[in-house]
């Protein structure tokens, strides 16, 4: 009796050299993932255990006496729904506005030809030095100095200042300098030819910028808009900003409520299961949108 021997395969063959190379990857992957475990666990844990766990492996472990208490506790104290509705609210403000605002400024400074062009696009690139909290002093004087327009039904009223209120925490970080550079590096890869022929055809520069190259710059988008949810300084992680700019309760994002918890006594148990719960939508966000993350990614980096 013979026994047919099945051909080694070019797949079997790069499967057999690649595989120990996600040996080291899955480790980094672990280690990297020891905080959000310690903070998933710990959100169900009493403080005391919290601490006795620190020294051991049980405190990466969902063992002993768990409770739901620490959740209970968190919308006590922080008005949790309030604090998320604003968040969701002002970064997708910033979102949404900061595509329209920055994809037309890289537009005009890519494919359009205006005297002092260079001139404006050099001056954009240097502001990329210079960190917000060195402006955010001066910016907090000038906003509480700018008019704003309240309606009273609908009478409008004017009054001076922005502080307080939404916008403040939104129009600052519409327009970002390093938005607008990447917008312009990937518009000047796609061919200046299907500008001229637009032309031709009558097509206006806003024309041509909505129907021509707005489809073709998905990828630049995609990567604009999930940088600008996780890096932003008005967006998800914005702390500094809205605790200098909105005192009022009804207005503050969720970051800002992180200061709730070590006012009095801290709570470690409920911190955890705050910040759980917080970064929960981030973590759905990115698992939901892992592979279009990736793609933009790698996309924008040849592209530009």
């Amino acid at each position: 009796m013979t026994i047919a021997i099945k051909p080694d395969t070019d797949e079997k063959r790069l499967v057999r050299r690649t595989w120990p190379r996600y040996i080291p990857m899955a480790l980094l992957a672990l280690f990297f993932m020891f905080p959000i475990v310690f903070m998933f666990v710990s959100a169900f844990k009493t403080d005391a255990a919290i601490f006795a766990d620190l020294r051991s492996l049980r405190a990466f472990l969902p063992i002993g006496e768990l409770t739901f208490a620490n959740f209970a506790g968190v919308f006590d104290r922080v008005p949790v729904i309030r604090f998320l509705f604003n968040s969701i609210f002002i970064t997708t403000a910033i979102v949404g506005l900061g595509l329209i605002v920055n994809s037309m400024c890289g537009f005009a400074l890519s494919r359009m030809k205006w005297r002092g062009q260079k001139i404006v696009f050099s001056i954009i690139i240097a502001t990329l030095i210079v960190p917000f909290e060195t402006v955010a002093i001066p910016l907090v004087y000038w906003v509480a100095k700018l008019p704003s327009v309240e309606f009273n039904g609908l009478m409008p009223t004017y009054s001076q200042g922005w502080l307080n209120t939404y916008h403040v925490q939104i129009l600052p970080f519409v327009a970002n300098a390093f938005f607008i550079f990447l917008f312009a590096q990937y518009f000047k890869s796609i061919p200046r030819e299907l500008d001229e022929a637009a032309r031709v055809d009558g097509a206006s520069w806003f024309q041509i910028y909505w129907k021509l190259i707005v489809p073709l710059s998905g990828p630049v988008f995609a990567t604009a808009a999930i940088l600008t949810f996780v890096s932003s300084p008005g967006a998800w992680n914005a702390y500094l900003w809205p605790l200098m700019v909105a005192q009022q309760e009804e207005l503050r994002p969720v970051m800002v409520g992180m200061q709730y918890f070590f006012q009095l006594d801290t709570a470690w148990g409920e911190i955890m299961a705050y910040t759980s719960l917080i970064t929960l939508p981030v973590l759905i966000l990115f698992l939901c949108f892992q592979r279009a993350f990736v793609n933009s990614i790698a996309s924008t980096g040849m592209k530009g």
